[in-house]
């Protein structure tokens, strides 16, 4: 198959050039506009109590959480009459807009103290725009430039969900042309320094765009079919750079030591993509399959970065293969041209046993208990603080601080005593006609919970299990046929560990009717639950494909339990630090400014574990498939580890640096979770390229020697058969022949079913 690649990029190249252009403008042209057609949401399940609840509050009693907020100021005091008549024509202005489904305020319902400011000099209008979130995000457009600034002669500003969403889209978009304008002079320094000369450091940059305006055309079709969330272009970016220049990388790489050893430009094309060809696009599988685990949670924001990064590994590797050899074939010698650092006289080629890597590789296996004991010893400090992971959802301080929604709910958190905008909603089912349902004592239980600030009811306000207020107008809003709810205004923060309890709390007191809780808390919690019922099934998914492939390319099935190990034990020294620098706050100013909440976005460690143990897989294909082509000429172990080190250290070194470049850009970010996500990834990558292939790799192959290449014997005739290889097959060579090993000792062949 690769042979018939070769022929056709090499004898076609012009071909494939002018088609790949002829993508990069159509794609470019039609994905370019995705993000208008992306949503900021998706972090419930349809199917959770919360998201039944909110169904029923909506279709019911017309009613639901308020999604927009009114912060309503005046000198003369909300009180004032003529203060108060205008607040009461802004209410029912803002009622009577299109769409919008609900609105109470300060003055509407009686001038209820928790939606007056501590100062009296500002009041609350709670708004609810119906519809889903794109619905939303339609009628704010419309209606959010007529309630700010001076409304009825009132100060007004707007904030609230609705509009928290719709600045992190627009945050979102903005940081991702900040990240490309700066990531991209970057990268390109850097590839100078890699690759030598200019017009070879600028194919894996063309390889890049050409991937990822694919992929943006790709989320543009999918848009059409579901709901996919705005930062899938950020990860498909950051992906896409990544992934491309990894596979530039080992392919140009490969390319230039066919040259250099006197092939013609086409049959070294033909061996690279042979060889290094064949790793590129089991390596992408690898990747696709980590990512297919997000596939599993009913999240579309989680789902949404398995639609951006399954497409974009598998496009990376489809370009990599296609429109790189083809364009190597229009260059010609001409990839060598605007050589920089060059020598006028070539300097001599060091021995093998005298290089950098090889010389590591020899060290490390010189002392494998200590260097294993060393490394794993600080994995697992740098992971200890992952044990006290404490997660939420995302809210308005995700967010810089000087956007409006952020700057409302700020004043909110500051000068309110309640979070009116966060109130639970208690659905009560099945209950006798309005006038013969008795909930006085429930919700006099409820209000006496703790970090309940009030109930509000059909039966009146309550407080600290009192009456503090008897129905009025506003509670008839309350009540509908067999059915009514309650709103359970609480003290505390909603995306919080009270908020959680809370929750629980509410859903542990005895009803007299059948009950339903939702609201932002119960959110919370029943995404995590669910969010644990299926992180099994994804882990399970991620490890046994990844472990099948690994069989499938090394034969072993030492090496793929070697590989799940290690890669686990870097992820959770990577959770440990994010929890140490974000949850607990360490990193805050080091990385820009954000809102130390003292939990994380519950979305960041799934996302951050997919997305990373993917490329620390693509990182693992790397070396183990030049390890095993050693095996297979050599058969010496030692020799092979040494050796493949020693032709991959530098390169997944330089793929790791550049890759790590690409993340770190996320720093840049408004939005704190992105922030953690492109920190995590980029130390992900550079521990994996470093302490695990370095050191714990090169150590743990050496302890266990001969067995690295151990199967049953059925299993390894099976992979004689059916296994994937990177060079081409041929006979192992006889002991003796070659290079000593490192360490003076030949390992004798390994037969089928046996450790020798």
């Amino acid at each position: 198959m690769f042979d018939l690649l070769a022929r056709f990029t090499t004898h076609r190249s012009r071909l494939v050039l002018y088609l790949s252009g002829v993508l990069l403008v159509v794609a470019g042209a039609l994905g370019g506009s995705v993000i208008s057609s992306l949503s900021a949401g998706g972090f419930t399940d349809d199917s959770t109590e919360s998201a039944r609840t909110a169904e029923i509050l909506d279709g019911r009693f017309g009613s639901g959480a308020p999604n927009l907020t009114l912060l309503v100021s005046d000198k003369r005091g909300v009180d004032d009459p003529a203060v108060a008549a205008a607040g009461a024509r802004l209410t029912k202005r803002i009622a009577a807009e299109t769409d919008v489904e609900q609105a109470i305020s300060y003055w509407s319902l009686g001038k209820v103290q928790p939606l007056r400011g501590k100062d009296g000099n500002s009041a609350l209008v709670l708004v609810r725009i119906a519809g889903d979130e794109d619905e939303v995000q339609d009628v704010l457009e419309k209606i959010q430039p007529k309630y700010e600034g001076q409304v009825e002669g009132l100060d007004t500003r707007v904030g609230g969900s609705a509009v928290a969403n719709k600045e992190i889209t627009e945050t979102t978009q903005d940081d991702l042309l900040l990240i490309e304008m700066v990531t991209f002079p970057v990268l390109l320094i850097v590839m100078l320094f890699v690759f030598r000369t200019v017009v070879a450091a600028l194919v894996p940059l063309m390889v890049s765009g050409l991937t990822i305006v694919s992929v943006l055309l790709t989320l543009r079709i999918l848009t059409l079919f579901t709901d996919v969330s705005v930062l899938a272009t950020n990860v498909a970016t950051g992906l896409g750079l990544g992934l491309a220049i990894d596979y530039s990388l080992i392919l140009i790489k490969r390319y230039r030591e066919e040259l250099h050893g006197g092939a013609d430009t086409d049959t070294a094309i033909r061996t690279a993509l042979r060889t290094a060809g064949r790793t590129v696009l089991f390596s992408a599988a690898t990747v696709a399959l980590a990512l297919a685990g997000l596939l599993v949670f009913p999240f579309y924001f989680l789902r949404s970065f398995a639609y951006a990064g399954i497409p974009t590994a598998l496009l990376a590797a489809l370009v990599s293969v296609t429109f790189l050899p083809a364009l190597l074939k229009a260059l010609g010698p001409r990839i060598e041209k605007g050589r920089i650092l060059g020598r006028k006289a070539p300097k001599p080629e060091l021995p093998e046993s005298e290089r950098f890597w090889y010389r590591l590789a020899t060290k490390v296996m010189r002392y494998p208990i200590v260097v294993t004991v060393a490394v794993v010893g600080v994995l697992l400090v740098l992971g200890s603080p992952f044990l006290d992971l404490r997660m939420s959802m995302p809210d308005d301080r995700v967010l810089p601080a000087d956007t409006q929604s952020r700057e409302v709910s700020d004043i909110l958190r500051k000068d309110f005593n309640a979070r009116e905008s966060e109130a639970l909603n208690v659905v009560l089912n099945d209950t006798p006609a309005a006038g013969e349902r008795k909930i006085d004592s429930y919700a006099e239980q409820l209000s006496s919970l703790d970090n309940v600030a009030r109930v509000d009811s059909e039966a009146g306000s309550f407080a600290a299990g009192k009456l503090v207020a008897p129905p009025g107008a506003a509670a008839e809003r309350f009540g509908a046929e067999n059915s009514t709810f309650l709103s359970v205004i609480p003290k505390t923060e909603s995306m919080s560990e009270a908020g959680e309890q809370l929750v629980d709390d509410i859903r542990g007191t005895k009803a007299p009717y059948d009950v339903q809780v939702g609201g932002p808390a119960a959110e919370l919690v029943d995404s995590l639950d669910v969010m644990y019922d299926r992180l099994p099934i994804a882990l399970g998914i991620i490890g046994v494909t990844t472990f099948i492939l690994l069989f499938l390319f090394t034969g072993s099935l030492v090496l793929p339990l070697k590989a799940l190990i290690l890669n686990c034990l870097s992820l959770s020294a990577t959770f440990g630090v994010l929890v140490w620098g974000f949850q607990d706050g360490h990193l805050e100013g080091l990385v820009g400014d954000f809102v130390v909440t003292d939990s994380i976005t519950w979305t960041v460690p799934l996302l951050l574990f997919c997305i990373a143990f993917g490329m620390s897989m693509d990182y693992e294909v790397f070396l183990l498939s030049r390890i095993k082509e050693e095996w297979d000429r050599s058969a010496d172990n030692t020799l092979a580890v040494a050796r493949g080190l020693e032709r991959t250290g530098a390169m997944v070194t330089a793929a790791a640096a550049l890759i790590a470049i690409v993340w770190l850009g996320f720093l840049l970010s408004g939005i704190a979770y992105l922030k953690a996500i492109g920190l995590g990834l980029a130390l992900a990558v550079l521990m994996d390229a470093t302490l695990v292939r370095g050191a714990l790799v090169p150590a743990f192959m050496k302890l266990a020697g001969r067995a690295n290449w151990w199967a049953p014997g059925p299993l390894a005739r099976f992979h004689q058969k059916y296994g994937l290889r990177e060079a081409p097959e041929s006979e192992p060579v006889a002991a003796g022949i070659g290079e000593p090993a490192p360490d003076g000792a030949r390992d004798e062949p390994a037969r089928p079913g046996s450790l020798r």
